[in-house]
């Protein structure tokens, strides 16, 4: 027996026990006049554009983004590299200075010492003996210099200038009975260099920022 060939499911109008419609398929046109084809084309060129848009602002917006992220990790490189080379000018102008110390001292050794009495004129002017210790081969220098300095401001006669060769050049203590004074060039210099390395290191990376703030907020 052969059977019917199957029927395909036709999507007909579909009506209820009421006779309401139920479903009803919807109607596909079959041609379009120019008009329409025309909007639909300029509608779908216009979907078109502002998806393309908003994806590219995105791609820009991811851009930005990184761009800022790099900036942000440049400008700590760069602050560490500025912070070294702070470090390393002050390290040479210290080295320079030093030079340029010993090279005066070695120049003129009595200097400190005159320099000392001079300061202390007030506070010693009562003693009646003041005793200056000072590197060996520079007493005759140093007492015929503090010599000068005692007569101008009243100490003629009291001053006595002994050679210790424990000291470097330029060293001097001076011994006044209630109280004594000593320069020691080289500990000088140690306390200027670790006085500054201190501040170098409290500075830190927390120096003036490499771009003003007032220029990175209109960047």
């Amino acid at each position: 027996m052969t059977g019917a060939a199957p029927k395909l499911f036709d999507f007909a109008t579909v009506f209820d026990d009421t006779g309401d419609i139920a479903y009803q398929p919807p109607t596909i046109r079959r041609s379009y006049s120019a008009d329409e084809v025309e909007r639909i084309r300029s509608e779908a060129l216009a979907e078109g554009e502002r998806s393309g848009l908003a994806q590219a602002e995105r791609d820009v917006a991811d851009a930005l983004a990184d761009i800022a992220a790099a900036t942000r990790a440049s400008l700590s490189a760069l602050a560490s590299v500025a912070h070294d080379h702070r470090v390393g000018s002050a390290g040479l102008a210290m080295a320079a200075a030093r030079r340029i110390a010993d090279a005066a001292l070695n120049r003129f050794p009595d200097a400190p010492v005159t320099a000392a009495l001079e300061a202390l004129a007030r506070e010693v002017e009562a003693q009646p003996r003041l005793v200056v210790r000072v590197a060996e081969g520079l007493e005759g220098r140093v007492q015929a210099a503090l010599n000068q300095t005692a007569e101008a401001i009243g100490h003629e006669g009291r001053i006595t200038v002994r050679a210790d060769p424990s000291l470097p050049t330029a060293a001097f203590v001076l011994d006044w009975g209630d109280g004594k004074a000593a320069f020691d060039p080289a500990a000088a210099a140690d306390r200027v260099a670790a006085a500054l390395d201190e501040a170098l290191v409290a500075e830190g990376q927390h120096a003036e920022p490499l771009i003003p703030a007032s220029e990175a907020d209109h960047g």
